[in-house]
């Protein structure tokens, strides 16, 4: 009956400024548009919907309740970062939990990304 997530949505000021974020920094593409609402879809066919936002962000934090990250998977960690980092993105420290590579840093709306690179695939 359920088969799983469908998409994600972010609320954005500018949809549009924001898919091309995701095109142009993660190799997404935008697969579908309406009424300033933008789906991008990744290579593996995960899909982001971004739509317009309304009133003033609030202030996140690491833990702060709700959706918290966007985990992007790679296959080569530091070809991934090392693109980033060219295309002007601010990587923070690379960090190795229990044998899983990840790195952290924001779209263009702020909104908290990490790369990952898994060892072992999760279960």
């Amino acid at each position: 009956m359920f088969k799983g997530l469908e998409h994600t949505a972010i609320a954005s000021p500018d949809p549009e400024r924001l898919a091309g974020w995701y095109v142009k920094h993660l190799g997404f593409y935008i697969n579908f548009s309406y009424d300033g609402n933008f789906f991008v879809k990744a290579p593996n066919g995960s899909t982001l919907e971004i739509i317009p936002s309304e009133g003033n962000r609030t202030a996140q934090g690491p833990k702060s309740p709700g959706i918290r990250h966007l985990a992007i998977a790679v296959d080569d960690f530091d070809s991934a970062a090392a693109a980033l980092t060219a295309l002007g993105v601010e990587l923070g420290t690379p960090l190795q939990v229990k044998g899983n590579r990840l790195v952290f840093f924001t779209d263009c709306d702020g909104n908290l990304i990490h790369l990952i690179h898994r060892e072992k695939p999760l279960p």
